[in-house]
């Protein structure tokens, strides 16, 4: 495609389209290897190595009226893992069935021995481009290239800022979600198909080391490592050097100004890396140019 350009398209769910009945264990599902299935590459003309790729949610629908959350054995961050062995026995292998009504915004959940509703509130948890360097990395992976971050940030009316690291920047993206959770605690979400509209455009020789987004009320960086803490220090990292450049600031005054406004939510603590999310809200800016205004650039498109 040829930037600026909109792109309307569909996203399966995470598990393929494959787990639809909350009766069957997830571990009984054979998903093919086909775990959280991406959208793309869709490979945008004049993307090069050393740009930054703009991608805006206009807007995130579900597919379908439902969606399927999950529970499996050794997985979710208040389990034991293979990573981090207990002597607690596996979980119960269920899934959850959550009936979405997009009229009324609400995900009202089937539960064990109750039911209770929920605010709908889309996102895509799977937003990246390709990587640097010929790697080859799961799409169940977040990193410097974006990837399975997790962060309910992602939802309509964020621009995402992405790195390019191969000519044409790859840019591919799914993992619907009609709402999460910060941390993603249980490691997954109300799992569903999405169809959306996205906004790119290419912000050309500017780099982006690791991914940012940007709303109406704030700017945003992401950091993905395990531990956790590498994670955050990721973000604020790239943080205090982002608020020292919009602002004129030593580094040594941003990193004060970024450790008193800033807020730190944890995407997700389930992933094959930890994404940590840091948020500095635009009042604090006074003004400051992000990306040459491309976030009402893309809106207003």
């Amino acid at each position: 495609m040829t930037t600026p350009a909109v792109l309307t398209t569909s996203t399966l769910d995470a598990y393929a389209g494959r787990l639809t009945d909350p009766s069957v264990k997830p571990t009984d599902v054979d998903f093919g290897g086909y775990l959280n299935p991406q959208t793309g590459p869709f490979l945008v003309n004049g993307a090069r190595p050393g740009d930054t790729l703009a991608v805006h949610f206009r807007s995130i629908t579900p597919h379908f009226d439902y969606g399927i959350s999950a529970v499996l054995p050794f997985f979710g961050a208040l389990s034991s893992t293979p990573q981090t062995p207990t002597l607690q026995a596996a979980l119960d292998d269920r899934a959850w069935h959550y009936a979405i009504d997009t009229a009324s915004g609400s995900v009202r959940m089937d539960a064990l021995d109750s039911d209770h509703s929920f605010d709908l509130d889309p996102m895509h948890g799977t937003v990246g481009v390709a990587p640097a360097g010929g790697e080859v990395h799961s799409s169940l992976t977040p990193g410097a290239w974006g990837g399975n971050m997790d962060t309910p940030e992602m939802r309509a009316g964020a621009t995402c800022y992405l790195g390019v690291n191969v000519p044409g920047a790859m840019f591919s993206f799914g993992d619907g979600h009609a709402r999460q959770g910060e941390g993603e605690s249980c490691g997954t979400a109300v799992e569903t198909a999405m169809d959306s509209t996205v906004v790119l455009d290419v912000v050309h020789d500017y780099v982006t080391p690791w991914p940012r987004i940007e709303t109406d009320a704030f700017i945003m960086t992401t950091g993905s490592a395990r531990p956790m803490e590498d994670a955050f220090r990721i973000a604020h990292t790239e943080m205090v050097h982002w608020i020292a450049e919009l602002t004129g600031m030593s580094t040594s005054d941003s990193y004060q100004f970024v450790s008193q406004a800033s807020l730190t939510p944890v995407a997700n603590a389930v992933d094959t890396n930890y994404t940590v999310v840091c948020k500095i809200a635009k009042c604090h800016l006074k003004g400051a140019s992000v990306y040459g205004g491309m976030h009402d650039r893309l809106k207003a498109l």
